[in-house]
């Protein structure tokens, strides 16, 4: 039976604002992302060749311009994508009404009020914690989001008539806990693995189970700040 192919992407290097942990920071890639964006066109190339999957014509984004941009240039360079659609659903963890605030702010912003209580120390990276503020989200929620995306992208694998792959770019955190939901990783390994920038990870479903079965996770250093 032909399968669906996941390939997801993390957006290339962007001008991110230091010390401000909010995923949702409007910038465009910095000249090395573009060209780590330019070099996966190669990589998601190999793996079509050499797997014989055929390719999606619909690239799916993160409306997030980072993400945006890295779809932009992987569809200049694949000609069997035709279109390109951005999704809210495919963006990173919010933050709510503290989007791009600095760690500093927003932790003013909880102590200030008497309503909430300090936060956990680990609170950027803890999968469970949502900020109490208007619009957040914990990234285990986020994640949430975005495996329903994929599973209902791909649906049913009945009528595919070969291997075909359909790629998502978007955020390092969010498809990490997505895969979580969709059971390639344990809740003890989201904490483990990052992604690397604009570098394919595929995984795929069978029979309703979904596995990894090409490119490789980023083994995130101990006490390491990335989320995105």
């Amino acid at each position: 039976m032909a399968r669906w192919m996941a390939i997801l992407i993390r957006h290339g290097d962007y001008h991110q604002l230091d010390g401000t942990p909010s995923a949702h920071q409007p910038f465009a890639l910095n000249i090395k992302g573009k060209q780590q964006a330019i070099d996966c066109v190669d990589r998601i190339r190999n793996l079509l060749d050499e797997n014989q999957w055929h390719l999606s014509p619909v690239i799916h984004s993160s409306n997030l311009l980072r993400a945006w941009q890295t779809a932009s240039i992987i569809r200049q360079g694949l000609p069997e994508i035709t279109h390109l659609q951005g999704y809210d659903e495919l963006a990173e963890r919010g933050l709510g009404s503290a989007a791009n605030l600095t760690v500093a702010q927003i932790e003013k912003v909880l102590k200030e009020d008497p309503r909430f209580e300090d936060p956990p120390s680990d609170w950027k990276s803890n999968s469970r914690y949502c900020l109490p503020l208007q619009g957040a989200e914990s990234l285990i929620d986020a994640g949430k989001r975005v495996a329903g995306h994929i599973k209902n992208t791909l649906g049913s694998e009945d009528k595919l008539e070969q291997d075909t792959a359909q790629i998502f770019v978007g955020h390092g955190a969010a498809m990490r806990h997505a895969a979580y939901h969709l059971g390639v990783l344990n809740f003890d390994e989201i904490k483990k693995f990052s992604m690397y920038h604009a570098t394919p990870l595929v995984i795929t479903v069978e029979n309703g189970l979904w596995r990894h079965v090409a490119g490789h996770w980023k083994v995130r250093r101990q006490n390491s700040r990335e989320l995105d």
